[in-house]
């Protein structure tokens, strides 16, 4: 279907004025419909919501795949759906340890997933780099308290990854010949790794 097709549609069938050049801004990632904009778009296309999400992200995306109203995923987590909506709104999830529980069993989210839609990758992210870099050790509390993975697993990790971070910084500084060369490399290898750590991080989780 062209988006000229698509857009007649949605006027026709769901009563929405959108153009077919705002249609083709959806497809291209350039704009993003609302919630009832994509459920008509679904209905049109005759598929699910979730199928028209490429990777949901956002609070928001994971539940308007799995077709949950506000409303719905509120009672579920066992609060009103105003003060749910403002978190999603907000990007920052702040329930209780067992609402938090409620919402990954209701959206089905791994744990990386729960971080991200709580808005902490950054924050995880800053612990990690802080923990590869000097003793570890004083990270497992807070990064247990961030992602939801057990104290013993998350000590694992940050014992692998530091030790990973710190071979990669010998292993370059021994291949270049002169000093500069070694500051060089061993700077670019570690920065390098410090960007990816979050990936690094559910990688050796999930290993």
């Amino acid at each position: 279907m062209a988006p000229g097709h698509v857009a007649y549609g949605l006027g026709a069938q769901y009563g929405l004025r959108v153009t077919a050049e705002t249609v083709a801004s959806w497809e291209r990632g350039l704009a993003w419909p609302t919630e009832y904009e994509l459920t008509a778009l679904a209905g049109v296309l005759w598929c699910a919501p979730g199928e028209l999400l490429t990777a949901a992200r956002t609070l928001r995306e994971h539940r308007v795949a799995r077709e949950v109203t506000p409303e719905e995923l509120a009672g579920r987590l066992g609060m009103s759906a105003s003060a749910y909506l403002r978190m999603e709104e907000s990007g920052r999830w702040r329930g209780n340890e067992r609402q938090s529980a409620a919402l990954s069993e209701a959206l089905g989210l791994s744990a990386a997933a729960f971080v991200t839609v709580s808005g902490r990758d950054e924050e995880l992210a800053e612990l990690l780099r802080s923990a590869v870099t000097t003793r570890w050790q004083g990270y497992v509390k807070p990064v247990s308290k961030l992602a939801p993975v057990d104290r013993s697993v998350v000590q694992e990790m940050l014992d692998r990854l530091h030790a990973d971070y710190q071979a990669l910084m010998v292993s370059t500084l021994s291949w270049s010949s002169t000093g500069a060369e070694r500051s060089g490399a061993s700077g670019d290898a570690g920065r390098a790794f410090l960007a990816g750590i979050v990936d690094r991080f559910w990688e050796t989780a999930d290993a």
